[in-house]
């Protein structure tokens, strides 16, 4: 077997994994920005998988492999499977903190729209809605939160206050007026 077909599967079942736990790969340049409450919970999660969930999965897959005929026992069978998930899930969250640029943006005073920026915006087709703009591995469209590197951010960067800036996504365009731009920690 040659190495590019393993690496290969290993880069896709990263990669499905990460898109399996909400985390996406970062934009092509590399750059990592993560607001500091994101950049603790990525630690955090870490440090609950390496510390408590990963040892207590060892013990159970350990006892259930002392159990005898591992090829119809659940709990081994399981637990090995759950084992890989955590170790990919530690060593994307490694990776993703090795890399990572905490922007502290919270308290600027600007009218302009920068990574960290909390934007009131109004738009024909949505209303008025309200998104932030953070890092790749904090996005949730749902709560509002949108990636610096999603069509909606690339819209918005280095708008201004009173602004209308054209979002360009593949549901199609759309005209996106900034009504306030604010800089509230992100939670």
């Amino acid at each position: 077997m040659s190495k590019a077909f393993v690496r290969e599967s290993e880069d896709s079942g990263e990669q499905e994994q990460a898109s399996l736990q909400g985390a996406t790969s970062g934009p092509p340049t590399g750059r990592n920005y993560i607001t500091p409450s994101g950049f603790a919970r990525m630690k955090a999660e870490l440090r609950q998988l390496v510390e408590f969930e990963r040892p207590e999965l060892v013990r159970t897959v350990s006892w259930a492999a002392a159990n005898g005929d591992r090829s119809e026992n659940g709990d081994y069978l399981y637990g090995k499977k759950r084992l890989r998930e955590i170790d990919r899930r530690v060593r994307l969250l490694i990776k993703r903190l090795e890399n990572a640029e905490v922007v502290h943006s919270a308290g600027r005073d600007s009218d302009q729209v920068f990574f960290g920026a909390t934007v009131a915006l109004r738009s024909a087709a949505h209303g008025e809605r309200t998104v932030t703009i953070v890092g790749a591995d904090e996005a949730e469209p749902s709560r509002g939160r949108v990636s610096w590197h999603s069509p909606m951010a690339r819209a918005l960067l280095k708008a201004r206050g009173g602004e209308r800036v054209l979002l360009r996504s593949p549901a199609g365009d759309e005209e996106l007026e900034i009504l306030q731009v604010r800089y509230d920690p992100v939670e």
